[in-house]
């Protein structure tokens, strides 16, 4: 679109949304403003602006205001061309093939769409909608609120039902933009049916443009964020920080499946300093998927031992042996591949497909949750399935393909050391603060929402410590249940005198030599408390004397290389 008789001017004031006062060649003249949007960011006292003379004698206003400079960046703001600039750039096929018909303002249902097209066997709406709204590169509309625009694309929903194609097209009225969103702020009713509309086949598209002083054209594609601006900000920010400050670890080192896979199932519900010892010791005795698949089960929990959640030893065996007899041995390389294994979830599997593979797929933890609905301001509770299938969704349509895998530790690491679960959160240190909703209103504490869970259960035991001067009675836990097949001492439930321990003693056929009060512990787990007394009792034959097949006499020493007593009894240890 090439523009005639355009003069420069000087922008001075706005009395009304269609009329602006302008200096042109020394003299103030009254300019027709094609565009009725509100445009405060553009039209300032003292900007440079680019007007096009009249041609028609009989005008009010002699002159039609065009473009304005803004910095650096040449804005057209003439909304009466964006129509003429896409039917022109249609017509000259660089969209569509095989174009038999374009005509403009076709009526369709209650609306008037801006262009009706038919190419090849095809039939299309498309709306299009002139932005001039910019800030930081980032561009937006509408910039007033606009129930047209929202009535329009309900009916290009419609359209699309009835067999249509039907486009929204963006018509960027500048170069060099980082990317276009609806402005939520304005018209969140319009960003929310634009969102609703794309899911449902409208299709949405933005182009910027080259412009001049005396001219428009169709450009280059500009991306398209839709919902969450704040992640599409996000990736490059949080990359770079990460590789800068990462903590060193020990499962980053040397990177695999096998080695990525141990740490992340020991990660869960367990502290990171806590892990790294554990983590060194399993990998030195069992360093492949191999020795893990072979590893006797009592071995297995003592290398465990300490870290609770004993289950997850077990499924690591489990899933071990699967890749061997599965996968011959090699760790499957594909996220759904890995999701079939025994004991791995979408956390997991997006971990180690991201961490290892570099597939843009997202790693939801604890972590992540506070991060995101902090970003976010989302109030949805992180206890259902549905927050965080959606928040998946969400991320994995800003992972950026050349760095998934730091991406994904990115925001783990930035909630482990930053945007801390308890107490205040380090936002100065943080990369991404900027465009974080929770801190620009100071609100980072509300997030994440949790409902509160189910109280969990109080249970009373007496723990009884059987011993002699070599050896501590020991047995062994049901195969299924709490602390499934590991190793405890005898306990009872309720909490009893020193009195009923004693007679307790003499009915397992034991004659205490001396009994001591231990001191009292509790142990939390997910569903149930344990409230617990202990008594240690001295007899003078342990093995000789307990009358019960199910004991086991274990010497110090041997407790300590081959029983996994599980932490619920480390005070009694």
């Amino acid at each position: 679109m090439i523009y005639e008789r355009i003069q420069k001017g000087r922008f001075l004031k706005r009395p009304n949304r269609f009329i602006a006062k302008i200096e042109i060649n020394g003299k103030e003249e009254t300019v027709h403003v094609k565009n009725t949007g509100r445009c405060a960011e553009l039209l300032v006292p003292g900007a440079e602006v680019f007007v096009r003379k009249s041609e028609s004698a009989g005008r009010k206003t002699g002159w039609d205001l065009i473009g304005v400079r803004k910095a650096d960046r040449l804005i057209n703001m003439d909304s009466q061309v964006t129509n003429k600039v896409v039917q022109e750039w249609i017509e000259a096929g660089r969209w569509f093939k095989d174009v038999k018909i374009v005509r403009p303002k076709v009526t369709y249902k209650n609306s008037r769409f801006d262009l009706y097209v038919e190419y090849e066997e095809k039939k299309a709406f498309i709306e299009v909608k002139g932005v001039t709204l910019e800030e930081e590169g980032v561009v937006k509309f509408p910039d007033a609120p606009s129930e047209r625009a929202v009535k329009h694309l309900k009916e290009l929903e419609e359209a699309v039902q009835d067999g249509y194609e039907a486009y929204v097209f963006f018509v960027v009225q500048m170069k060099g933009v980082r990317y276009f969103t609806p402005n939520r702020r304005t018209h969140k009713e319009f960003a929310d049916v634009l969102a609703e509309a794309a899911e449902t086949g409208v299709q949405v598209i933005a182009k910027d443009c080259f412009v001049t002083e005396d001219s428009i054209a169709i450009a280059d594609e500009v991306p398209v964020v839709l919902t969450n601006p704040q992640l599409y900000e996000a990736p490059e920010l949080l990359v770079e920080w990460y590789r800068e400050r990462k903590r060193d670890l020990p499962w980053r080192h040397h990177v695999n499946a096998y080695r990525v896979w141990v740490s992340e199932i020991m990660l869960q519900q367990t502290r990171v300093e806590a892990v790294k010892s554990y983590y060194t010791r399993f990998l030195e005795e069992l360093p492949d998927i191999k020795a893990l698949a072979e590893v006797p089960e009592d071995r297995l929990l003592k290398l465990w031992e300490g870290l609770g959640y004993y289950n997850r030893a077990r499924n690591l065996k489990a899933a071990a042996q699967q890749v061997m007899e599965e996968y011959n041995g090699v760790f499957p390389d594909t996220f759904e591949e890995i999701k079939k294994l025994k004991g791995i979830g979408s956390y997991t599997a997006g971990a180690i497909s991201s961490f290892v593979y570099r597939q843009q797929k997202p790693a939801v933890d604890g972590n992540v949750f506070r991060v995101v609905t902090r970003i976010l301001e989302d109030s949805d509770d992180i206890m259902k399935a549905s927050t965080r299938t959606k928040i998946e969704r969400m991320l994995e349509q800003v992972i950026p393909a050349e760095a998934p895998g730091d991406f994904n530790q990115g925001l783990i690491e930035l909630g482990a050391i930053v945007c801390l679960p308890n107490g205040e959160p380090r936002c100065e240190s943080c990369p991404i603060r900027g465009f974080c909703l929770a801190y620009q209103d100071e609100c980072q504490m509300d997030y994440p929402v949790k409902k509160k869970a189910k109280e969990r259960r109080i249970e009373k035991r007496t723990i009884l410590r059987f011993c002699d001067n070599e050896e501590i009675a020991i047995r062994k836990r049901p195969g299924k249940g709490l602390l499934a097949g590991l190793y405890e001492f005898p306990n009872v439930e309720g909490h009893l005198t020193q009195k009923e321990v004693i007679e307790y003693a003499k009915e397992s056929g034991l004659t205490p030599v001396r009994v001591k009060k231990l001191p009292k512990a509790k142990h939390i787990f997910s569903h149930v408390e344990w409230h617990m007394t202990g008594y240690e009792i001295l007899v003078d034959e342990l093995e000789k004397e307990f009358q019960n097949p199910e004991i086991i006499f274990a010497g110090k020493k041997d407790l300590e290389k081959h029983y996994a007593i599980p932490s619920a009894f480390s005070a009694y240890l």
